[in-house]
């Protein structure tokens, strides 16, 4: 059983995880990424698995690595909250907002 809290990706994860949020900010989308992060908390184990079952459609569109390291990661109880602080960091980091102007 993994401890409460949010969990430690590796060094893939984390790059993963680090471009899909500063996508979501650049995009200014964190406030409903963040509603919906919370609604899926207790179904993230579930999310995983669809996401394991759509991988052979989705490789065509994402990088079949990251795509399996992200699912990966979202099996571990503790990932949503790891996104979720990234993304309210990233969103309340004000040299984040002056690149996101230009």
């Amino acid at each position: 059983m993994e401890p409460p809290g949010a969990a430690e990706p590796n060094e893939l994860q984390r790059q993963v995880v680090e471009k899909l949020c500063l996508e979501v900010t650049r995009r200014r989308m964190t406030t409903p990424a963040l509603l919906l992060l919370e609604m899926s908390r207790p179904l993230n184990f579930v999310s995983a698995q669809f996401l394991h079952f759509a991988q052979p459609v989705l490789a065509h569109i994402a990088n079949a690595g990251e795509y399996q390291a992200f699912t990966e990661f979202l099996e571990r109880r503790g990932s949503i909250e790891y996104i979720c602080r990234r993304l309210e960091a990233l969103q309340s980091d004000p040299s984040r907002k002056s690149d996101a102007k230009g």
